[in-house]
């Protein structure tokens, strides 16, 4: 656990990466994509659900802090892509809150209709119930892997006096989105616009466009969030959002540079992925 030390401290003691400004709560239950859920005026909402393995400790969890608010429904569900890591306790989500709406990008939408993307699912859950809970033998489940309403860039829900925003946020994936929670100004980004690492390192998880990656960071510079929520990590201090944007810019731009410059240097595919590693 050192290392999570080192990561999630990058900012001090006296910094809470979770103390968020209203009525928002990190449910998360174990490693993999944060669980962030959002008590409105008049519905609920979570953003991401995390790894199927630990699936009943999330729901546990929003459970218990849906009792804690006098609720007792989960209303909907957020997908900021559709890696497992991120979305693979949502079945069980589905289970204990039928009610449940889940939304998500066009390409997530289609993504999670696809059959080989399911037994993907599966196989990578199952890696991970083996490698963080190996006296498990839990069937992964993936039946209700699914997005009930895509939605576009610049579409809102409702969670009464507050608001949820899509952002089209490609980059990592081409169904990544951002989410935009109003009157408290607070952006969930998506791994498209990066991750913080160990020594405050700003890491650029690309894997599909930097062109769409620097489209992202305008938009979501642009918002011009009161508090940035970051995948895997939390918030960050509101003194540094400008700071992060810039160093994120900086670092998707020297990735850039190097790939010109291994091209330069007439390697091939597989000596520039080595490399780029």
């Amino acid at each position: 656990m050192k290392d999570d030390i080192e990561i999630f401290n990058v900012f001090g003691d006296g910094f809470d990466r979770f103390a968020f400004p209203g009525k928002q709560y990190r449910v998360t239950a174990g490693r993999g994509g944060e669980a962030i859920l959002i008590i409105g005026s008049e519905k609920t909402a979570i953003i991401d659900c995390g790894m199927a393995y630990c699936g009943g400790d999330v729901v546990k969890n929003i459970k218990d802090k849906l009792a804690e608010e006098g609720r007792n429904t989960l209303d909907f569900a957020f997908l900021t892509h559709s890696h497992y890591d991120h979305m693979g306790a949502l079945p069980y989500i589905r289970r204990a809150f039928p009610e449940v709406i889940v939304y998500g990008s066009t390409h997530c939408q289609e993504i999670l209709q696809r059959p080989n993307a399911k037994v993907l699912m599966k196989k990578l859950g199952t890696a991970a119930r083996d490698l963080y809970r190996p006296d498990s033998k839990e069937e992964i489940p993936v039946d209700d892997l699914a997005v009930d309403i895509a939605l576009k860039d610049g579409d809102m829900v409702s969670l009464g006096d507050e608001t949820i925003q899509a952002i089209e946020a490609k980059g990592h994936t081409d169904c990544s989105m951002a989410y935009a929670l109003e009157p408290d100004g607070i952006l969930f980004t998506s791994e498209s616009t990066g991750i913080v690492e160990a020594g405050l390192a700003i890491n650029t998880p690309i894997l599909k466009s930097f062109a769409d990656a620097m489209t992202s960071l305008e938009k979501c510079r642009g918002y011009g969030a009161k508090y940035i929520c970051l995948p895997h990590f939390g918030l960050i201090p509101q003194d540094f959002n400008e700071e992060y944007w810039m160093q994120f810019q900086q670092g998707c731009e020297d990735r850039i540079q190097m790939v010109r410059e291994m091209k330069k240097e007439g390697l091939d595919a597989d000596q520039m992925l080595e490399r780029y590693r």
